[in-house]
């Protein structure tokens, strides 16, 4: 159900609506809601209170603070000129306080009613705390490891992406936008951006419009079939025109082509970067080349709020240009009920977080998420009755690594750990653990400044190899050894592209070392990519693909350790063996002298240039048998 779309928009109460208001804003107004300011103490400028007091404001983001959001929207109310309420918007990703797995993982149950329900609990909790718009479904196809946002879509197949697209649209909006348990959607990064030079973020794409058409574009169409509220714009260069100036994509395509009648938004910065870019000479051209392009939204660049009044007093653009532009705006918050009741209960939130069945679906779908990449020897499912576990590795009790990247802004991490999984399942005193040495970026994440709380001191050298002594001799005195490695909740995401694919750290050695005393190894990945575990896949018995699981992410790998669950997700992405290989996907044309042929084995002369693990691949523990087959 699309729930933009009307059978008769001239004669609509809502178009009505929205026809009368316009009439009465002056031209300030109509600018300050094509704006979306930051409510962030940390970012220079006015305070929020005075931009939305003088203009009003399209937007807010930033801020997560349900006394705060009742606070503003009560000067949007009754001090802006219009009254008109503010749209507060946050990225809510894969969950709200409940977390559940991140999107890359909800693609590997390849069940879209897993994502939807996900989603429709992210949104429940999130409206409860006052947020009105999310900055997702992110539906990126990604065919490149290396990008850190590859964690944040479904992948690499289009087919899957676009049925992950829809499902998360319907999870967020429902089937009403009045619905005071949804929210708005917004179908990012529109496009190309998953296709960027080296896997290196916000570097330039260069597709054909066949690739678009057959490959990055039919994710994002399947959301407006599905009747998604708004669309932001990539970052990066497509071809050679930034996308969030780029008139094919925004006007051609997204509206006169699919018929899309929401709003757009830029990406953070995105029209102010229009001058970085080489695309304008200045911020006033910036803001004239987006908006005729056909941005509706300038998320927190102020280059609409300083501009545009200014090229409609110089006859660059026409008042009727700016009221196009407004016009779904206001739509949007019309059909979302906001001028009827635009506060938020500020007791609701407690009583939403509170509900069981939250945590119990975030459970259930961590265990769909997960993927066994290999059982040698059936050796899970394990025995209960184990009584001397080694638990070893430097995620194996980190909650940020088990909830994984992009948390909702201000979120406190609060899930159950493998450590506490495996011991939940097993008596007391049965598991022994150590975490090994730690692991980290090369260059700090930029984010990190944010959130100085959360950050550890570099562990020195002599500390790292004390822990990594004391993981060795803490595995040696156990009969079973479950190593639990993989990347750092800053390792994936935005500002997280990666020139490896190989398990940070010192994490393979001491993985090589604990083989090394013969006992049974299971391992355990927490990530947010694909990696290369070439050599584990050749020499550790058992592998758990738990991508970064959320906040039951600890109970549902021990549920699937110990056989309380079967596993069944499939990968949405290959397994490159080396991060060299990517970008690597499996829907390739065939080509002169195929692969496996008798003269060419490989396209490279150094290794297999196959997948390690391809796209669809993962075990379970049933067998099963087709006999007397015949074709």
């Amino acid at each position: 159900m699309n729930t933009m779309k009307t059978t008769d928009t001239a004669v609509s109460p809502t178009h009505m609506k929205v026809d009368a208001l316009l009439a009465k804003m002056s031209l300030e107004e109509k600018i300050g809601q094509l704006a979306q300011i930051s409510g962030a103490e940390f970012m220079p400028g006015p305070p929020a209170e005075e931009t939305v007091r003088k203009m009003g404001a399209g937007s807010m983001l930033w801020l997560n603070n349900t006394q705060r959001f009742n606070e503003l929207q009560k000067v949007a109310i009754e001090e802006s000129p219009s009254g008109i309420p503010i749209l507060f918007a946050l990225d809510v990703i894969h969950g709200y306080r409940t977390i559940f797995p991140v999107p890359l993982a909800l693609a590997s149950s390849w069940d879209p009613n897993v994502a939807e329900q996900a989603q429709a609990i992210a949104a429940k909790e999130a409206r409860a705390a006052g947020i009105h718009w999310t900055f997702g479904p992110m539906i990126d196809i990604a065919r490149d490891a290396r990008w850190g946002r590859i964690v944040e879509g479904a992948g690499e197949d289009p087919y899957l992406g676009s049925a992950m697209a829809a499902a998360q649209v319907r999870g967020f909006q429902g089937d009403d936008l009045a619905d005071p348990e949804h929210v708005l959607a917004c179908a990012k990064h529109f496009a190309g951006y998953g296709a960027a030079d080296g896997g290196r973020d916000y570097d330039p794409v260069f597709l054909s419009e066949a690739q678009l058409r057959n490959v990055y574009l039919p994710p994002f169409q399947a959301a407006v079939d599905a009747g998604v509220a708004t669309f932001m714009s990539a970052y990066m260069d497509l071809n050679n025109v930034p996308a969030t100036s780029n008139r094919w994509l925004l006007r051609d395509v997204l509206r006169e082509e699919w018929g899309f009648d929401g709003f757009i938004v830029s990406d953070a910065f995105g029209v102010g970067n229009l001058v970085i870019q080489g695309h304008a000479r200045d911020g006033q051209e910036a803001a004239l080349r987006a908006l005729k392009a056909g941005l509706n939204m300038d998320m927190a660049s102020s280059t609409y709020l300083g501009n545009l009044a200014n090229l409609v007093q110089d006859g660059s653009l026409t008042v009727d240009e700016i009221d196009e532009m407004v016009r779904p705006i206001l739509t949007l918050k019309f059909q979302m009920g906001l001028f009827e009741n635009p506060y938020v209960d500020e007791t609701l939130l407690d009583q939403v977080v509170a509900r069981p069945e939250h945590r119990q679906a975030a459970r259930l779908a961590a265990q769909r998420s997960m993927v066994l990449l290999r059982n040698e020897g059936n050796l899970l499912p394990l025995a209960k009755t184990l009584t001397n576990v080694a638990v070893i590795g430097p995620l194996a009790d980190s909650m940020q690594a088990t909830e994984g990247s992009w948390m909702v802004f201000g979120h406190q991490p609060a899930a159950v750990t493998v450590l506490q999984g495996v011991r939940a399942k097993l008596a007391d005193g049965a598991v022994s653990y150590a975490p090994g040495p730690d692991i980290n970026r090369d260059f700090p994440h930029p984010f990190g400044e944010f959130n100085l709380s959360e950050r550890k001191p570099l562990q020195s050298p002599e500390d790292a190899e004390a822990a990594f002594h004391m993981a060795v001799a803490t595995a040696q005195a156990a009969d079973l050894v479950i190593m639990v490695m993989g990347e750092n909740a800053d390792m994936a995401g935005e500002f997280a592209s990666r020139g490896s694919l190989n398990l940070p750290g010192r994490q393979e050695e001491l993985l090589k070392a604990v083989h090394a005393m013969g006992k049974p190894v299971v391992l355990v990945l927490l990530n947010g990519r694909p990696l290369s575990i070439s050599w584990a896949a050749a020499n550790i018995p058992a592998i758990l693909e738990a991508w970064e699981p959320g906040s039951e992410g600890g109970n549902a790998v021990a549920d699937i350790l110990f056989g309380d669950a079967n596993p069944g997700g499939k990968l949405p992405v290959c397994f490159p063996r080396h991060g060299s290989h990517a970008p690597l996907y499996y829907a390739r044309t065939l080509t002169h002298q195929p692969e496996h042929s008798p003269m060419y084995r490989s396209r490279y002369w150094d290794s297999p240039t196959t997948p390690l693990y391809p796209f669809g691949f993962g075990l379970s523990y049933t067998t099963f048998a087709i006999p007397d087959l015949q074709l």
